[in-house]
């Protein structure tokens, strides 16, 4: 029985916690390899081998710095956890070179959304603010409940993550809040409740966020009734709970059409 080609990924922002635990799991896979990589230019990695560098086998991939060197090697895929104006960056030279892509990057505005969208015109996309399956299914159950307890009942949505973590609310928060108000048929940016002087407004979402040490992430959103309150929570444990969603998402989304994805479409499989 002849082997499969494995899929060929380019890996933005290698140095990065999610892009050296995708080095890992990548490495472990046969059915996936590396073939281009790339880190900031002050980035000590930039110019060694990215095996080597994460304490694997020399993988003859020499970490580089310029994102037009992450597609000469003829990917079929990227899997991009960097930040928004890189994303952006590599979404274009992802359709310009016909590769599809899976964006976890967080705290993309309006605009960069609305050029990964053009992108998607020409390669499949699949874009999450966070990839783990758990998460996925939570905004699911999350848009159900908040369909059925309308009328009396409040939202507030809790999220953690560690000391260094820039965008808050986080890109998760925001994405279960969306699907709150999507099953009570409003827009977020209609009801969400970020600052909280005073009393909340009824049919607002509320958001609290929180810094602090070495949390990887913990979500929930509550829905409080007069007498009681029904509360669903994700907490992550290990950030390799990310990377497992992407590459999972990864090689889903290769042989998709052109068009904007989610996890949802992946797990719809």
């Amino acid at each position: 029985m002849a082997e499969l080609n494995p899929i060929r990924i380019a890996l933005p922002g290698a140095s990065g916690r999610m892009g050296r635990m995708l080095t890992r799991l990548v490495a472990g896979d046969a059915g996936l390899t590396i073939v281009s990589a790339t880190a900031a230019p002050d980035d000590a990695m930039v110019g060694q081998d990215l095996g080597l560098n994460n304490h694997l086998a020399e993988m003859g991939v020499v970490v580089g710095d310029k994102a037009e060197d992450l597609f000469a090697p003829k990917p079929q895929l990227c899997i991009d956890f960097t930040i928004p104006e890189a994303s952006v960056r590599h979404a274009e030279l992802a359709a310009a070179h016909g590769v599809p892509m899976v964006i976890g990057t967080t705290g993309l505005n309006d605009e960069q959304r609305q050029v990964i969208s053009a992108c998607a015109k020409k390669i499949p996309i699949m874009i999450c603010a966070n990839t783990s399956v758990g998460i996925t299914l939570l905004r699911q159950l999350v848009e159900q409940v908040a369909a059925q307890l309308v009328a009396g009942w409040d939202i507030e949505i809790v999220e953690t993550h560690h000391k260094h973590k820039i965008d808050a609310p986080s890109g998760t928060a925001l994405a279960l809040g969306a699907a709150a108000a999507k099953g009570r048929g409003v827009l977020l940016g209609d009801v969400a409740s970020m600052n909280r002087e005073g009393a909340r407004l009824a049919g607002n979402i509320g958001f609290a966020v929180m810094r602090g040490g070495n949390v990887v992430g913990e979500h929930s959103v509550i829905f409080y009734g007069d007498s009681e309150r029904v509360e669903l929570t994700h907490r992550a444990t290990d950030r390799v709970i990310f990377a497992q969603g992407a590459v999972r998402a990864g090689v889903w989304v290769v042989g998709q059409d052109a068009g904007l994805y989610a996890m949802d479409d992946v797990l719809k499989v």
